[in-house]
């Protein structure tokens, strides 16, 4: 049965009474949660285009039971069609452009990922210089800075993409801010971290969170990539939609980059840990695999342009979001079964 729609409390939180949106990757892990955003702010139209190569119509079940969503599937590279959709339903206040090939994709496929992940964003680019929308918000990826040089990473660290995924990514923030200044195209680049939570896919290139539950629920080993000491900056996925519409209701933006994130460093060697307490398996066995290949040994997100010019404040401490995401997989797996 399809989960309902659960939206994040409305109170302190961002107005885009009346806007509109295209969101691209609408219908997955962070799109579908920032589709409900939208339409707890008060957006009174928005459109998804996705190829579902990743995510899935399920993400969207309670969205599109509103009169305000609907969903195009098809190729976000697809010129004609994003014309078609503006001519049609256009033009859109805002752009979200979460359209994506993930990182475990490049280690297989890279060629393919640098070239699908470019072509992308400069359709998208290419839409909103034709006057398809007002504010391009373009997701970008802390995989764009490798591992941390700083203590504290913020906008200005040096980028140093280990994967043709980070590669690819810095490639079209380059694409996307390069409209900004030749085209005047308004274009502000979001730049998330280590992104957690309810719909995280637990496929194929699933994250450590599902994989780690998915193994519980197996009653097989879970295996880490590497000594596990590596780090990341975990951010909960309301958290991360609400970065992301203050991105697109404050004004004066363009050309800017925001990094979002927690601001808090931890271990994947605890994040299992952590997952297991929850999971009441504190002596699940794990393994240790080899590193994986281009793997970014340090993440931690400087936030403070996000806090001074947005008002970013995440909200959601790591135990409680670990917390609901463990509830929703095994709700989900209990539906299943």
């Amino acid at each position: 049965m399809p989960e309902p729609m659960r939206e994040p409390p409305q109170e302190g939180g961002v107005t885009l009474s009346g806007s509109s949106a295209l969101v691209t990757g609408g219908a997955g892990f962070i799109g579908s949660h920032l589709v409900e955003a939208l339409l707890a702010a008060g957006a009174s139209r928005v459109h998804v285009l996705d190829d579902l190569s990743l995510g899935s119509q399920a993400n969207l079940a309670g969205a599109l039971a509103r009169p305000e969503v609907e969903l195009t599937l098809g190729d976000v590279a697809d010129a004609e069609l994003l014309e078609r959709i503006v001519s049609e339903e256009g033009p859109f206040d805002h752009c979200y452009n979460l359209a994506v090939l993930p990182l475990p994709h490049s280690l297989e496929r890279p060629r393919e990922n640098v070239d699908r992940n470019v072509a992308m964003t400069t359709a998208v680019c290419e839409l909103g210089r034709a006057g398809g929308y007002r504010r391009l918000v373009q997701f970008s990826s802390s995989e764009v800075y490798g591992t941390a040089l700083t203590a504290l990473m913020d906008e200005q660290h040096p980028i140093h993409p280990h994967t043709p995924y980070a590669a690819a990514k810095a490639a079209t923030d380059l694409v996307a801010l390069s409209y900004a200044t030749t085209f005047a195209l308004d274009v502000v680049v979001v730049r998330p971290f280590n992104t957690y939570g309810e719909r995280q896919n637990d496929g194929a290139y699933a994250g450590l969170i599902p994989a780690v539950v998915r193994a519980v629920l197996a009653d097989e080993p879970i295996t880490i990539d590497g000594d596990g000491e590596q780090t990341r900056d975990m951010a909960y996925v309301l958290d991360t939609a609400e970065g992301t519409l203050l991105a697109a209701a404050t004004p004066d933006l363009t050309g800017e980059t925001f990094n979002l994130g927690s601001g808090e460093e931890v271990s994947v060697n605890e994040i299992v840990r952590l997952l297991l307490g929850t999971l009441d398996r504190p002596d699940h066995p794990v393994i240790h695999g080899p590193p994986r290949p281009g793997d970014v040994r340090r993440l931690l997100a400087d936030t403070r342009r996000a806090r001074e010019r947005l008002g970013y404040t995440p909200s959601t401490p790591l135990d409680v979001g670990l917390k609901r995401t463990v509830e929703w997989y095994l709700e989900r797996a209990g539906e299943r079964c």
